[in-house]
């Protein structure tokens, strides 16, 4: 090699390429870490809140499929692709199921890892005390009297409830300690982790609740005039709507049978509602076998409580009931619920159908001619301007009805769903049904058709809406959501904070007395508001106030 010549450094090494395997555990590691970070936590929560705005804007089809049908018929471009969106069956959804699983992923993958760091946190002594405690925040010095050994015997016993380390000559102490110089390291709020952690666990116990709730529980609404009529929730035939969970095929429902005695409700001068109130009779369990009924009263939310079933009282309105009487003298008598079309005057609509006593018309088809129909106004208080009939006042005082009135067939032997509440306008079209009379009629008062029909208003009698509730894992969801407000609280209240002691000779005066120099330090974690007055409280405890002010003042004089 000449003079010239200059040494060439060795190729550094190429790091190997990853295969495929390599790539794919790399991109599900990443993945991994980066779902459960509490960044991705968050903004998932945020998006189930998102998520859930439609549910609470748009009707959904588990609670009235009539007007989820109504909305879609209105919009006939988006409502369709808003219906394949799953828009009307929001909680039910993919999109929403994928979110409420990935933000449970998140949560448990988030969780785990930190309830192991503070496991790990709880076993570990305090961290040594620092070369120079000048520079925390929080610092004070002051010489008192007595020996190192003593003066941190006392300052230990004042520092119960603080997790405390000693340490003074022992190996790995700090280099350039003075000659007995001893340290104290103490720690306290470590419940403030504690109660995050709880939070976060009980928040993952409200969601696991929630979806048991959803999988195992069922809900059914069911009108019962409140004259004695009762039922049973023993088939989801029983009730008027009903949505079963997702493991549910309407069998296996919790047995029980309400009876409702009557319904009363409080009102203000001008109308609004105060307060419903229902009294009933019901079975459950055992009661059953023994026919045994138990009596309860319902009132808007505060419902019926039976193991994991609740009965909720919903609403109310009326049912009028009509009395039609023919010619030969034969009488049928129906009472039904109508549709309340003002909240605050109880102004309902509604229709019935009366289908002949059997015999009286031997061919079927001269019956169904025969056949009545009333399909009217409804009002609990009775307001008329002319003869239109309007209600003044939600109470029960003085009912009276608008209704025309048809013969003919009413469709109740085809078999086609009908609505409850108004007649098929298509019989009326084909002539199929025929109008006889327009009527207003007080209760008690009676109108004759030209063929010598009577039909009688008899007056109206309130009907309750209830629903009932099944829920298994109601019990959880309670106290997961106390949980989460108890460990929130302790997060808030409780501050993680450090305090340092350190002290050393600081000579021998004239009598021989010893002295000592102290050290104190204070750290807050968290948050450092009020911890400033909490240090000097401590330290007024531990070195006597006349001490802490003498020492105060030197330093602010120094300073």
């Amino acid at each position: 090699m000449t003079a010239t010549d200059t040494p060439t450094a060795p190729p550094s090494p190429t790091p190997p390429r990853q295969g495929p395997a390599g790539r794919a555990a790399a991109f599900v590691r990443n993945t991994w870490r980066g779902l459960t970070s509490m960044r991705t936590a968050l903004v998932l929560l945020f998006l189930l809140a998102l998520a859930a705005i439609p549910g609470a804007l748009l009707p959904q089809r588990s609670l009235n499929a009539g007007k989820v049908d109504e909305y879609i018929a209105a919009r006939p471009t988006l409502g369709p692709l808003m219906d394949r969106l799953e828009l009307f069956d929001v909680f039910g959804s993919f999109w929403f199921t994928a979110i409420y699983v990935l933000l449970f992923v998140s949560l448990i993958g988030c969780i785990l890892p930190r309830c192991t760091e503070y496991y790990r946190a709880l076993r570990t002594r305090p961290v040594p005390a620092p070369r120079n405690l000048s520079r925390l925040p929080h610092h004070l010095e002051a010489t008192v009297d007595g020996t190192p050994e003593e003066v941190l015997a006392r300052v230990r016993g004042q520092l119960r409830g603080w997790r405390i380390a000693e340490r003074g000559d022992e190996p790995g102490a700090r280099r350039g300690a003075r000659d007995g110089e001893l340290t104290l390291s103490a720690e306290k709020g470590y419940l403030r982790e504690a109660g995050n952690l709880l939070f976060h666990l009980a928040l993952v116990g409200l969601l696991a609740a929630v979806a048991v709730g959803k999988l195992f529980g069922y809900e059914g609404q069911r009108i019962l005039v409140a004259d004695g009529e009762e039922f049973c929730t023993s088939s989801p035939a029983a009730f008027d709507s009903f949505r079963a969970g997702n493991t549910l095929d309407g069998t296996g429902l919790t047995p029980m049978c309400i009876r409702v005695k009557d319904f009363s409700a409080d009102y203000l001068d001008n109308g609004q509602a105060e307060m419903f109130t229902s009294n009933i009779d019901y079975q459950a369990g055992a009661d059953l076998a023994t026919n045994t009924w138990r009596e309860a009263q319902l009132k808007v939310n505060h419902p019926l409580r039976v193991g994991s079933d609740r009965v909720y009282l919903q609403g109310h309105g009326f049912a009028p009931s009509f009395t039609v009487t023919w010619p030969d003298g034969e009488t049928r008598t129906e009472k039904l619920q109508w549709r309340p079309d003002d909240a605050t005057t109880f102004l309902s609509s509604g229709a019935m159908r009366f289908d002949p006593p059997g015999g009286m018309y031997p061919d079927a088809d001269e019956r169904r001619r025969n056949q009545i129909a009333i399909e009217g106004l409804f009002a609990p208080t009775a307001v008329f301007h002319g003869n239109l009939l309007s209600s003044g006042y939600p109470a029960l005082t003085d009912p009276a009805v608008a209704i025309d009135i048809y013969k003919g067939d009413t469709g109740l032997d085809t078999g086609t769903p009908q609505s409850l509440f108004s007649l098929n306008g298509e019989l009326i079209n084909q002539g199929r049904l025929v109008k006889q009379d327009r009527v207003n009629l007080y209760a008690g008062e009676s109108v004759t058709l030209a063929d010598g029909t009577q039909i009688r208003f008899d007056g109206a009698t309130d009907f309750v809406n209830l629903q009932v509730s099944h829920d298994p894992a109601q019990t959880w969801v309670l106290l997961s959501a106390v949980t989460m407000m108890a460990g929130l609280l302790v997060s808030l209240v409780i501050k993680r904070r450090r305090i340092w002691v350190r002290v050393y000779p600081a000579g021998t005066v004239a009598d021989g007395e010893r002295r000592t120099v102290v050290e104190l330090g204070g750290l807050a974690r968290t948050d450092q508001a009020g911890w400033g007055d909490e240090f000097e409280r401590l330290t007024g405890r531990l070195l006597g106030d006349d001490t802490t002010a003498r020492a105060k003042a030197a330093q602010e004089k120094k300073a």
